[in-house]
């Protein structure tokens, strides 16, 4: 099993915060490829974040003239929104530990979330020719990833319960023929710090990992 430090971090990161702790565990793995994976799990204020490849066509609003935090990003994939009752996951992973496929990681990563949502008894899918978990044809779950000599950075979002308005000023992944739910509107009752657990639960199976645990606070990044 891989060694792998587990964050769970309470209340509200700023996105460009969680911006910089992911690019400096990246930078000190790539000098030192011993050190161990990391996973953050953690939740956002309200921010719309763009692949490094993403149109500007997806925005409904004009990101040079806005009050909305919206950022450009070095990720794969089109236009997302996170916001608080979303749980969103950075894994840091190096994938000489693992298996060095991106399209691997990404079905990893899938698989995970379904799990998750299988503990909750709902039925998520994956759709063909599409990256994300998908519960009755709606996105409960966005994963958008970078990868730089095998190292990981960011990684998903599962929406738990979000107020899913936000995604209402840009088409959600450059989808415009397909809606996005939350486990909220399955489960009323959900718990957002239950799913954490899970989602660390999950991570762990499929990535064969072994946690160090290290509390819910990153006070020195290693």
């Amino acid at each position: 099993m891989a060694p792998c430090l587990l964050y769970q971090l309470n209340g509200l990161v700023p996105y460009l915060t969680a911006w910089e702790w992911q690019k400096e565990l990246v930078q000190a793995r790539k000098q030192n490829f011993d050190l161990p994976d990391v996973l953050i799990l953690l939740e956002h204020p309200p921010v719309y974040t763009l692949g490094q490849g993403s149109s500007l066509a997806f925005l409904k609003f004009d990101p040079n003239h806005t009050t909305l935090e919206c950022h450009r990003v070095e990720r794969g994939g089109e236009v997302t929104y996170h916001a608080p009752g979303q749980i969103v996951g950075y894994p840091i992973l190096n994938l000489n530990r693992h298996t060095k496929d991106l399209h691997w990681y990404l079905r990893q990563l899938e698989e995970a979330l379904i799990r998750v949502l299988a503990r909750y008894d709902l039925a998520a899918t994956r759709v063909d020719g599409l990256t994300g978990v998908w519960v009755k044809g709606e996105k409960i779950a966005q994963v958008g990833i970078k990868v730089s000599r095998w190292i990981t950075m960011h990684g998903f979002g599962l929406n738990v319960d979000l107020d899913l308005t936000g995604f209402d000023r840009i088409v959600p992944c450059g989808i415009s023929d397909r809606s996005v739910c939350s486990m909220a509107q399955f489960i009323p009752t959900i718990d957002l710090v239950a799913v954490r657990e899970s989602i660390a639960q999950s991570f762990a199976e499929v990535f064969d990992l072994d946690y160090i645990l290290s509390g819910s606070s990153i006070s020195s990044l290693n």
